[in-house]
């Protein structure tokens, strides 16, 4: 039986559901794969209304030109913008969960978990942005964005507040379960085995839907985790332990860029179990923020491996 693919997005608000559908379908297989492709669309949990048609393309990217005449804003010392984006997203938290702890200063939840690697993507947002690269690897050589500085800086660190503000949401302003279940209703009714395939923010919800207990009786042949926090061990505290494969995916396939900041650590094999179902994928994402979900959807270990699954 041909197996179906339910995507689940990543950070930021959205075009509407049918349209991100058919981008990713376009993206992946050249053609809109109507019934076989599913979207579990969580933004609306987010946001109250979709980006407009036409969008600006799935790439969660900055929506700037860099031809733009006017100047970017400078950007924050990096410190700053931490504690800002660190506030907004309590803030944000403090009007729609409750308090996750009693001793969370000014009532808000805790955000201690994710505050380290909300620092590490800034400050390596800053080094991409001023040229710098740690260790690229030789398949994905590191080259600045053709724009000015301060518009990769703000690039980046819209980049790193989007994200660190969604994921927030799901882990502390009592988010989560409401978007797990959309992913939950995505799955339902599915008669055959089914492909899950998860960008940024969605991996983390793929990851905590597909180990559920409900989720056992699932076939899964293939688990696609594409710009991933998964690796990440602020994000490993907080998702469901122990570190695992689910139970029910035969195989999961992990890719990222050496410049995606969401990322981070790019590797999922290392941490979880069993091994051998694991395997990590540097790849290049020339998008401008090197997370854009079309740029992952094109390389060849995803794009070939999916093809030839939905070939059989």
């Amino acid at each position: 039986m041909a197996p179906t693919i339910v995507y689940v997005h990543g950070n930021g608000n959205k075009v509407r559901e049918q349209l991100l559908k058919r981008q990713w379908d376009e993206a992946l297989f050249g053609t809109d794969m109507e019934t076989s492709s599913r979207m579990a669309y969580w933004a609306r949990l987010r946001y109250p209304a979709p980006l407009p048609d036409p969008a600006l393309d799935d790439a969660e990217e900055l929506p700037v030109s860099p031809l733009e005449e006017a100047a970017p804003p400078a950007a924050k010392p990096a410190e700053a913008f931490i504690a800002a984006t660190v506030l907004e997203a309590r803030e944000e938290a403090a009007l729609t969960a409750p308090l996750e702890r009693a001793d969370a200063p000014e009532g808000l939840p805790d955000a201690k978990p994710l505050e380290e690697w909300l620092r590490a993507m800034t400050y390596t947002a800053d080094a991409l942005a001023e040229g710098e690269s740690a260790a690229p690897p030789p398949a994905s050589p590191f080259e600045a964005l053709p724009f000015p500085r301060p518009l990769r800086t703000l690039t980046f660190r819209e980049l790193v507040k989007r994200t660190f503000k969604d994921v927030y949401a799901y882990f502390f302003a009592g988010l989560g379960e409401p978007i797990r279940e959309v992913l939950r209703s995505a799955l339902s009714g599915i008669d055959g085995p089914v492909v899950v395939l998860g960008h940024s923010l969605g991996s983390i919800i793929a990851y905590d839907v597909l180990r559920e207990q409900r989720s056992a009786s699932l076939e899964v042949p293939l688990l696609v985790t594409v710009g991933s926090p998964l690796g990440v061990t602020e994000v490993q505290d907080l998702v469901s332990r122990p570190l695992v494969v689910p139970a029910e995916v035969a195989a999961w396939r992990n890719a990222s860029d050496a410049r995606d900041l969401v990322a981070m650590d790019h590797t999922i094999r290392p941490e979880y179990a069993p091994a051998e179902k694991c395997t990590d994928f540097f790849v290049t994402n020339d998008s401008s923020n090197h997370h854009g979900i079309r740029e992952y959807l094109r390389s060849v270990p995803i794009r070939q491996t999916l093809l030839q699954l939905f070939r059989q």
